[in-house]
């Protein structure tokens, strides 16, 4: 997590808002107002649209498409944010991404867009055009799991897996809201630390006295193989950055999570209390 600071060339900011359509406009709200010099990093355009599950990965060409243009280069200092009420959703789900892709200089503003507004930083409705960058992706396939591996893990448990879902979406006790026909439940074995877990009041990230406590207390190891899934990919990255600050650098994140979990794994292997 970053301190705001000055916007030196060698730092690109990029807001990564993504909101559910009937309730925010995230572009909209970028054209308003911003962090000075930041660009809008579009979740729904970085991503493999070709895919049935929402928020997939990108190939590593697109990626390194999109964020040249946003005039990211391998030697840039990316920090991201976004601009959720809980104090940050998306942003760490954009900081993964740009990690899965070997990127490592990138951070996450803490407490997000709703902080530095309340702590009066300069914000402005200036777009800037930036200069276009070269950006080389390489896919680090120790980030991200695939649903064969996962279905391999139930049996195997190779590495522990942590779900940041609502406990009753967890449990299979509370409906899911979404669309796309999802019935609640989770993976075998999983564990279940909701995001929000991770945030203070003020929507920033707890200590790391804090996290470390938190993943003690439901039996994570942070010494053993981890990875993280939710619903569609998004707010497991929230494990992942929790676990980053713990030290702990290589979390995996299922990248098709319960959507596609649910849509493909067999019936026995949907865990929910409610049948």
């Amino acid at each position: 997590a970053v301190r705001a600071g000055r916007v030196g060339s060698g730092l690109r900011v990029l807001d990564a808002s993504w909101y559910p359509p009937k309730e925010r406009n995230a572009r909209q709200e970028f054209k308003e107002r911003h962090i000075p010099g930041a660009s809008f990093f579009d979740i729904e355009e970085c991503r493999d649209k070709s895919s049935p599950y929402d928020f997939m990965l990108p190939s590593e060409s697109h990626f390194a498409d999109y964020v040249g243009r946003l005039g990211v280069s391998n030697n840039t200092h990316v920090v991201v944010y976004d601009g959720d009420e809980v104090g940050t959703f998306y942003a760490p789900r954009a900081w993964w991404m740009f990690r899965a892709f070997g990127h490592k200089e990138v951070s996450v503003l803490n407490g997000g867009f709703k902080n530095w507004v309340k702590e009066g930083h300069p914000v402005t409705a200036e777009v800037s055009q930036p200069t276009p960058a070269v950006f080389k992706a390489r896919l680090n396939r120790a980030l991200v799991k695939t649903f064969e591996e996962m279905v391999q893990n139930v049996s195997s448990i190779k590495f522990q897996v942590v779900d940041s879902r609502p406990e009753g979406r967890f449990r299979g006790t509370e409906l899911d809201q979404g669309n796309g026909g999802l019935e609640s439940g989770h993976i075998p074995g999983a564990v279940n630390i909701p995001f929000h877990s991770f945030l203070s009041e003020t929507g920033h990230e707890k200590s790391i006295e804090e996290i470390q406590e938190i993943f003690r207390a439901k039996k994570v190891d942070l010494s053993k193989p981890l990875t993280a899934t939710c619903r569609k990919g998004v707010t497991a990255c929230q494990i992942a950055l929790a676990a980053f600050l713990c030290g702990k650098q290589d979390v995996a994140v299922y990248d098709g999570s319960w959507s596609e979990w649910f849509h493909r794994a067999p019936p026995h292997y949907k865990v929910s209390e409610v049948k």
